[in-house]
Protein backbone atom coordinates (compact mmCIF):
# COMPACT_ATOMS: atom_id res chain seq x y z
CA UNK A 1 0.00 0.00 0.00
CA UNK A 2 1.33 3.43 -0.83
CA UNK A 3 1.16 6.54 1.32
CA UNK A 4 -2.16 7.61 2.83
CA UNK A 5 -4.46 4.93 1.44
CA UNK A 6 -6.81 4.77 4.40
CA UNK A 7 -10.58 4.59 4.50
CA UNK A 8 -13.18 5.68 7.01
CA UNK A 9 -15.18 3.00 8.81
CA UNK A 10 -18.93 2.88 8.45
CA UNK A 11 -21.43 1.98 11.12
CA UNK A 12 -24.02 -0.76 10.73
CA UNK A 13 -26.62 1.89 9.94
CA UNK A 14 -24.54 3.22 7.06
CA UNK A 15 -23.17 6.38 8.69
CA UNK A 16 -19.51 7.17 8.18
CA UNK A 17 -17.44 7.59 11.30
CA UNK A 18 -14.07 9.14 12.12
CA UNK A 19 -11.13 6.84 11.50
CA UNK A 20 -9.60 7.96 14.80
CA UNK A 21 -12.41 6.33 16.79
CA UNK A 22 -12.41 3.07 14.85
CA UNK A 23 -11.52 0.17 17.18
CA UNK A 24 -8.64 -0.68 14.85
CA UNK A 25 -6.97 2.51 16.09
CA UNK A 26 -8.34 2.56 19.64
CA UNK A 27 -8.31 -1.02 20.99
CA UNK A 28 -5.00 -1.61 22.86
CA UNK A 29 -5.17 -5.40 22.58
CA UNK A 30 -5.83 -5.22 18.85
CA UNK A 31 -3.02 -2.71 18.35
CA UNK A 32 -0.55 -5.00 20.15
CA UNK A 33 -1.57 -7.89 17.91
CA UNK A 34 -1.34 -5.74 14.77
CA UNK A 35 2.09 -4.45 15.78
CA UNK A 36 3.39 -7.95 16.54
CA UNK A 37 2.34 -9.21 13.10
CA UNK A 38 3.77 -6.14 11.36
CA UNK A 39 7.08 -6.09 13.27
CA UNK A 40 9.05 -8.42 10.90
CA UNK A 41 8.53 -5.90 8.09
CA UNK A 42 10.98 -3.45 9.66
CA UNK A 43 14.05 -5.25 8.35
CA UNK A 44 12.43 -7.08 5.47
CA UNK A 45 14.18 -7.03 2.12
CA UNK A 46 12.03 -6.94 -0.98
CA UNK A 47 11.70 -10.46 -2.31
CA UNK A 48 12.53 -12.32 0.89
CA UNK A 49 9.87 -14.79 2.04
CA UNK A 50 7.29 -13.48 4.48
CA UNK A 51 7.25 -15.25 7.85
CA UNK A 52 4.21 -17.44 8.56
CA UNK A 53 1.49 -16.05 10.81
CA UNK A 54 -0.45 -18.24 13.22
CA UNK A 55 -3.85 -16.61 12.77
CA UNK A 56 -6.39 -17.07 15.54
CA UNK A 57 -9.83 -18.65 15.08
CA UNK A 58 -11.35 -15.16 15.48
CA UNK A 59 -9.13 -13.77 12.70
CA UNK A 60 -10.12 -16.60 10.39
CA UNK A 61 -13.74 -15.90 11.26
CA UNK A 62 -13.29 -12.26 10.25
CA UNK A 63 -11.89 -13.42 6.93
CA UNK A 64 -14.86 -15.72 6.35
CA UNK A 65 -17.38 -12.97 7.07
CA UNK A 66 -15.69 -10.48 4.79
CA UNK A 67 -15.01 -13.01 2.02
CA UNK A 68 -18.67 -14.01 1.95
CA UNK A 69 -19.91 -10.40 1.73
CA UNK A 70 -17.29 -9.18 -0.72
CA UNK A 71 -17.65 -12.23 -2.96
CA UNK A 72 -21.35 -11.51 -3.36
CA UNK A 73 -20.78 -7.78 -3.94
CA UNK A 74 -18.14 -8.51 -6.57
CA UNK A 75 -20.53 -10.77 -8.42
CA UNK A 76 -22.92 -7.85 -8.74
CA UNK A 77 -20.59 -4.87 -9.09
CA UNK A 78 -17.17 -6.00 -10.38
CA UNK A 79 -16.15 -5.81 -14.03
CA UNK A 80 -15.92 -8.91 -16.16
CA UNK A 81 -12.09 -8.92 -16.19
CA UNK A 82 -11.97 -8.86 -12.38
CA UNK A 83 -14.48 -11.70 -12.13
CA UNK A 84 -12.42 -13.74 -14.56
CA UNK A 85 -9.25 -12.99 -12.59
CA UNK A 86 -10.74 -14.03 -9.25
CA UNK A 87 -11.45 -17.51 -10.60
CA UNK A 88 -7.68 -18.01 -10.89
CA UNK A 89 -6.70 -16.16 -7.73
CA UNK A 90 -5.71 -17.90 -4.46
CA UNK A 91 -8.83 -17.00 -2.48
CA UNK A 92 -9.79 -19.68 0.05
CA UNK A 93 -13.20 -18.96 1.53
CA UNK A 94 -12.62 -20.58 4.92
CA UNK A 95 -9.29 -19.18 6.13
CA UNK A 96 -6.68 -16.45 5.71
CA UNK A 97 -4.02 -17.65 3.26
CA UNK A 98 -0.33 -17.17 4.00
CA UNK A 99 1.74 -14.80 1.86
CA UNK A 100 3.85 -17.70 0.64
CA UNK A 101 0.75 -19.57 -0.46
CA UNK A 102 -0.62 -16.58 -2.36
CA UNK A 103 2.77 -15.75 -3.83
CA UNK A 104 3.41 -19.24 -5.14
CA UNK A 105 0.14 -19.17 -7.05
CA UNK A 106 0.70 -15.65 -8.38
CA UNK A 107 4.23 -16.47 -9.55
CA UNK A 108 2.90 -19.36 -11.58
CA UNK A 109 0.24 -17.17 -13.17
CA UNK A 110 1.91 -13.81 -13.79
CA UNK A 111 5.37 -13.80 -12.21
CA UNK A 112 4.24 -11.56 -9.32
CA UNK A 113 4.72 -12.21 -5.62
CA UNK A 114 3.81 -10.58 -2.34
CA UNK A 115 6.61 -8.93 -0.38
CA UNK A 116 6.15 -7.98 3.24
CA UNK A 117 4.94 -4.57 4.41
CA UNK A 118 4.07 -3.47 7.93
CA UNK A 119 1.96 -0.49 6.93
CA UNK A 120 2.44 2.45 4.59
CA UNK A 121 5.42 2.26 2.22
CA UNK A 122 7.28 5.15 0.60
CA UNK A 123 6.16 5.83 -2.97
CA UNK A 124 9.34 4.87 -4.78
CA UNK A 125 9.82 1.58 -2.92
CA UNK A 126 6.16 0.63 -3.13
CA UNK A 127 5.60 1.57 -6.76
CA UNK A 128 9.08 0.72 -8.02
CA UNK A 129 8.99 -2.83 -6.64
CA UNK A 130 6.18 -3.59 -9.08
CA UNK A 131 8.68 -3.31 -11.94
CA UNK A 132 10.38 -6.41 -10.52
CA UNK A 133 7.18 -8.32 -9.85
CA UNK A 134 6.76 -7.60 -6.15
CA UNK A 135 3.73 -6.12 -4.43
CA UNK A 136 4.02 -4.87 -0.84
CA UNK A 137 1.30 -6.51 1.25
CA UNK A 138 0.56 -6.64 4.97
CA UNK A 139 -0.34 -9.67 7.07
CA UNK A 140 -2.45 -8.23 9.88
CA UNK A 141 -6.25 -8.54 9.92
CA UNK A 142 -8.79 -5.78 10.50
CA UNK A 143 -10.60 -5.39 13.82
CA UNK A 144 -13.41 -7.96 14.19
CA UNK A 145 -15.90 -5.44 15.56
CA UNK A 146 -16.28 -3.77 12.15
CA UNK A 147 -15.38 -6.58 9.74
CA UNK A 148 -16.70 -5.01 6.54
CA UNK A 149 -14.80 -1.73 6.97
CA UNK A 150 -11.25 -0.90 7.92
CA UNK A 151 -9.40 2.40 8.39
CA UNK A 152 -6.30 0.96 6.72
CA UNK A 153 -5.64 -1.76 4.16
CA UNK A 154 -5.15 -5.18 5.73
CA UNK A 155 -4.45 -8.71 4.50
CA UNK A 156 -8.06 -9.01 3.35
CA UNK A 157 -7.73 -5.91 1.17
CA UNK A 158 -4.42 -7.10 -0.25
CA UNK A 159 -5.60 -10.62 -1.09
CA UNK A 160 -9.19 -9.89 -2.15
CA UNK A 161 -8.11 -6.81 -4.09
CA UNK A 162 -4.53 -6.97 -5.32
CA UNK A 163 -4.36 -10.76 -5.18
CA UNK A 164 -7.18 -10.89 -7.72
CA UNK A 165 -5.40 -8.37 -9.95
CA UNK A 166 -2.07 -10.14 -9.87
CA UNK A 167 -3.58 -13.46 -10.89
CA UNK A 168 -4.33 -11.98 -14.32
CA UNK A 169 -1.67 -10.98 -16.89
CA UNK A 170 -3.69 -7.95 -18.02
CA UNK A 171 -3.73 -6.41 -14.57
CA UNK A 172 -0.18 -7.53 -13.80
CA UNK A 173 1.05 -5.67 -16.89
CA UNK A 174 -0.55 -2.47 -15.56
CA UNK A 175 1.34 -2.85 -12.27
CA UNK A 176 4.60 -3.35 -14.15
CA UNK A 177 3.87 -0.30 -16.27
CA UNK A 178 3.52 1.82 -13.13
CA UNK A 179 6.57 0.20 -11.56
CA UNK A 180 8.87 0.84 -14.51
CA UNK A 181 7.93 4.52 -14.51
CA UNK A 182 8.53 4.87 -10.77
CA UNK A 183 11.94 3.17 -11.00
CA UNK A 184 13.37 5.89 -13.22
CA UNK A 185 12.01 8.78 -11.11
CA UNK A 186 13.67 10.38 -8.07
CA UNK A 187 11.70 13.63 -7.95
CA UNK A 188 9.17 13.20 -5.11
CA UNK A 189 6.64 15.49 -6.80
CA UNK A 190 6.66 13.38 -9.95
CA UNK A 191 6.46 10.19 -7.88
CA UNK A 192 3.41 11.64 -6.16
CA UNK A 193 1.82 12.26 -9.55
CA UNK A 194 2.32 8.56 -10.35
CA UNK A 195 0.85 7.63 -6.96
CA UNK A 196 -2.20 9.84 -7.55
CA UNK A 197 -2.84 8.23 -10.94
CA UNK A 198 -2.32 4.78 -9.40
CA UNK A 199 -4.94 5.72 -6.77
CA UNK A 200 -7.62 6.53 -9.32
CA UNK A 201 -6.90 3.51 -11.52
CA UNK A 202 -5.51 0.39 -9.84
CA UNK A 203 -7.07 1.25 -6.48
CA UNK A 204 -10.31 3.03 -7.43
CA UNK A 205 -10.83 2.54 -11.16
CA UNK A 206 -14.11 1.55 -12.77
CA UNK A 207 -15.06 0.30 -16.22
CA UNK A 208 -18.31 1.01 -17.99
CA UNK A 209 -20.04 -2.23 -18.90
CA UNK A 210 -23.59 -2.50 -20.16
CA UNK A 211 -24.19 1.12 -19.25
CA UNK A 212 -23.15 0.72 -15.61
CA UNK A 213 -19.95 1.42 -13.65
CA UNK A 214 -18.21 -1.81 -12.65
CA UNK A 215 -15.34 -1.96 -10.18
CA UNK A 216 -11.85 -2.98 -11.19
CA UNK A 217 -9.74 -1.07 -8.64
CA UNK A 218 -8.42 -3.18 -5.76
CA UNK A 219 -9.75 -0.86 -3.05
CA UNK A 220 -13.22 -1.16 -4.54
CA UNK A 221 -13.00 -4.92 -5.11
CA UNK A 222 -12.17 -5.47 -1.43
CA UNK A 223 -14.79 -3.08 -0.02
CA UNK A 224 -18.34 -4.36 0.32
CA UNK A 225 -19.74 -0.93 1.10
CA UNK A 226 -17.96 0.99 -1.62
CA UNK A 227 -18.98 -1.42 -4.35
CA UNK A 228 -22.60 -1.12 -3.25
CA UNK A 229 -22.40 2.69 -3.42
CA UNK A 230 -20.87 3.03 -6.87
CA UNK A 231 -24.12 4.50 -8.14
CA UNK A 232 -23.73 7.44 -5.75
CA UNK A 233 -20.34 8.49 -7.14
CA UNK A 234 -19.70 11.07 -9.83
CA UNK A 235 -18.22 9.03 -12.66
CA UNK A 236 -15.95 10.89 -15.06
CA UNK A 237 -14.11 9.67 -18.18
CA UNK A 238 -10.53 8.62 -17.50
CA UNK A 239 -8.31 11.60 -18.31
CA UNK A 240 -4.93 12.18 -16.68
CA UNK A 241 -5.25 15.96 -16.44
CA UNK A 242 -8.63 15.55 -14.76
CA UNK A 243 -7.29 12.87 -12.41
CA UNK A 244 -4.42 15.06 -11.24
CA UNK A 245 -6.76 18.00 -10.70
CA UNK A 246 -9.32 16.03 -8.69
CA UNK A 247 -9.45 16.17 -4.92
CA UNK A 248 -9.86 12.89 -3.12
CA UNK A 249 -10.38 11.80 0.43
CA UNK A 250 -8.16 9.34 2.25
CA UNK A 251 -10.58 8.95 5.18
CA UNK A 252 -13.85 8.22 3.43
CA UNK A 253 -15.54 6.99 0.31
CA UNK A 254 -14.41 8.51 -2.95
CA UNK A 255 -16.94 11.05 -4.28
CA UNK A 256 -15.41 11.03 -7.78
CA UNK A 257 -14.27 7.99 -9.77
CA UNK A 258 -12.81 7.69 -13.26
CA UNK A 259 -14.15 5.24 -15.80
CA UNK A 260 -12.70 3.66 -18.93
CA UNK A 261 -14.39 1.47 -21.50
CA UNK A 262 -11.89 -1.38 -21.18
CA UNK A 263 -8.61 -2.39 -19.57
CA UNK A 264 -7.00 -1.72 -22.95
CA UNK A 265 -8.08 1.91 -22.67
CA UNK A 266 -6.65 2.07 -19.14
CA UNK A 267 -3.35 0.72 -20.46
CA UNK A 268 -3.26 3.23 -23.32
CA UNK A 269 -4.01 6.19 -21.03
CA UNK A 270 -1.47 5.13 -18.41
CA UNK A 271 1.24 4.40 -20.95
CA UNK A 272 0.71 7.73 -22.67
CA UNK A 273 1.20 9.51 -19.35
CA UNK A 274 3.93 7.39 -17.77
CA UNK A 275 6.16 6.98 -20.80
CA UNK A 276 6.81 10.71 -21.06
CA UNK A 277 7.59 11.27 -17.37
CA UNK A 278 11.06 12.07 -16.06
CA UNK A 279 12.48 13.95 -13.08
CA UNK A 280 12.16 17.24 -14.94
CA UNK A 281 8.50 16.79 -15.71
CA UNK A 282 6.61 19.85 -14.54
CA UNK A 283 4.01 18.71 -12.04
CA UNK A 284 0.51 19.30 -13.21
CA UNK A 285 -1.90 20.74 -10.70
CA UNK A 286 -1.33 18.48 -7.72
CA UNK A 287 -4.23 16.46 -6.43
CA UNK A 288 -5.40 17.60 -3.01
CA UNK A 289 -5.65 14.72 -0.57
CA UNK A 290 -7.60 15.15 2.67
Amino acid sequence: MTDNQFRTPIAADGRLGAASVHPGFADPAYLRRRQAIAAPARDHRVGNPSPPVAYSPAEHQTWRRVHRAVWAAQAEHACRAALEARERAPLPADRIPQHTEVGARLRALTGFDFTLAGGVVANRRFLGSMAHGYFHAVQFVRHPAVPLFTPEPDVIHDVLGHGIHLADPRFADLYRLVGRAAMRIDNPDVLQMISDVYWFTLEYGVLEEHGRPRAYGAALLSSYGEMRQLHRCRIRPLDIDAVLATEYTITGYQPVLFSARSLEEVTDVLAGFLDRLDDDSAPLRRTNRS
